[in-house]
């Protein structure tokens, strides 16, 4: 019986020779800086080894069980007590199901890649594949570390808030691993201040600064104190999640007042959260320019829209969504209150809406002043927008209104050791875009000067752009 033909080939997603020799040639040997993600610092530091594809792939892949949901799947064999075995068993019967979803690449990319398996998963073969892909796992070849290293990630940049400790950052750095494992700074728990939690942090992050925090100018105190903490060991960028910026007017005065209503446990209005969140941005986004960090704004998520399931299985489960709300606005404010202060910082931003491409691709060229290439970056497809058609709109919207050529390229935003094909991904889709505007004419036939700009913004730009 014929064979089919292996679904993730060499020239997968290269339409033509051009963006064959762009990748093959150029792209595909560039080194990785992911310069965002959410891996646990503890379990590269730790060098774990999991004992089965279900711990490293299906848990904590919120993309995978909305997936797995929407098909009908109980909870049960999603977050819920079925046996890792039974869990594999379900996600694989439900991949031939995701079929135009991002999913179904990602699935064969990562598949492939770590494992050397080209089948497409199913219900029929999941249990050889899960046998075999769990035995490789429990060897110290497909190690933390390892599988890292055999992606060929230079560096990469977990996610921290300012109450974290960065032990395992500092056994990372004595360890000797060659691969670079920087931090960012998340100070959102501090920012939030209209959280029913918000004191509970302020009282942790109070006993990790070693300061009584009892007002305003205490608090800024407190995160100076852990910005020069992490600053000391080697951290270099910051990183926020937002529906919008906060850029409000306010007044110190008001400001300080706030956080003692706060404080003394009395009701906050909308406006005041708002005033707050303005000023102690305004302060952090400051202090990020004094130190040189970049700071990057993830804007337009709508969160937790099923409560049910929220209070059931908590947040960073599979409930969020694309939200609608209004930013052109409020991010002009704030970017142009930090540049008038001559404070404005190297910035990323990304959206999570795509009707705000082009306003995004926009605003960043109203704050490149011609100091440093590409110093306010539109950050790559993120979240819903990070699929193939994501990807070629934020670079098409890019391309149109500013300058692919100084984009900083992909990142993973992942909790997955086996996300890292995400970046293979971009580089044949990126590849895929340039091929075909040369076979159209509407580029030149000039292979070295446009795989220059390739390898630039597969990794050139961002080696440049951030200081690790």
């Amino acid at each position: 019986m014929r064979q089919p033909a292996k679904f993730i080939h060499d020239n997968f997603l290269l339409e033509n020779t051009f963006a064959e020799e762009l990748y093959h040639e150029y792209a595909s040997k560039m080194p990785i800086i992911d310069y965002h993600n959410h891996l646990p610092s503890q379990e590269i530091a730790e060098n774990k080894i999991f004992d089965s594809i279900t711990g490293i792939w299906i848990n904590g892949d919120h993309y995978k069980w909305r997936a797995m949901r929407t098909l009908g799947i109980d909870e049960k064999y999603i977050t819920g007590s079925a046996s890792n075995q039974d869990k594999f068993q379900k996600w694989a019967s439900t991949v031939p199901y995701t079929m135009r979803n991002p999913l179904y690449h990602w699935t064969h990319m990562e598949l492939d890649r770590y494992f050397g398996i080209p089948d497409l998963l199913n219900a029929e073969n999941a249990d050889r594949i899960y046998n075999e892909t769990s035995e490789k796992l429990k060897t110290e070849a497909f190690s933390c570390q390892n599988l890292l290293t055999k992606m060929n990630v230079e560096s990469l940049c977990t996610t921290d808030d300012p109450i974290d400790s960065l032990e395992h950052h500092q056994k990372l750095v004595k360890s000797g691993f060659k691969t670079k494992v920087s931090m960012a700074f998340r100070p959102d728990k501090a920012i939030f201040i209209g959280s029913d939690s918000y004191l509970d942090y302020v009282n942790k992050l109070a006993r990790v600064s070693d300061l009584t925090i009892n007002s305003y100018d205490t608090l800024c105190d407190a995160l100076l104190n852990r910005i020069e903490y992490f600053h000391a060991n080697g951290c270099r960028i910051c990183d926020h999640g937002f529906e919008h910026m906060y850029a409000d007017y306010f007044t110190e005065t008001e400001v300080k007042a706030i956080f003692k209503k706060k404080y003394d446990g009395l009701y906050l209005s909308k406006e005041e959260v708002l005033k707050f969140q303005s000023a102690l941005l305004q302060f952090l986004s400051a202090t990020y320019h004094e130190f040189g960090w970049v700071q990057q704004f993830h804007l337009g998520a709508l969160r937790n829209n099923n409560s049910r399931m929220l209070r059931k299985l908590g947040p960073d489960t599979g409930w969020d969504s694309i939200g609608d709300f209004q930013q052109a606005s409020s991010l002009s404010k704030f970017l142009d209150t930090m540049d008038s202060k001559n404070k404005l910082t190297k910035t990323i931003i990304y959206n999570n809406n795509p009707i705000d491409n082009e306003m995004m691709a926009a605003m960043i060229g109203n704050f490149n002043d011609g100091s440093l290439k590409g110093k306010v970056q539109f950050g790559s497809g993120w979240w819903f927008m990070d699929q193939k058609e994501g990807m070629i709109d934020q670079m098409n919207a890019l391309s149109n209104i500013g300058l692919l050529s100084c984009f900083i390229g992909m990142l993973t935003d992942s909790r997955s050791f086996l996300s890292f094909p995400r970046h293979e991904y971009f580089r044949r889709i990126l590849c895929n875009l340039f091929g075909k505007d040369i076979q159209n004419g509407e580029l030149p036939n000039d292979m070295e000067w446009i795989g220059k700009l390739i390898q630039d913004i597969c990794y050139n730009n961002a080696k440049e752009y951030f200081d690790f």
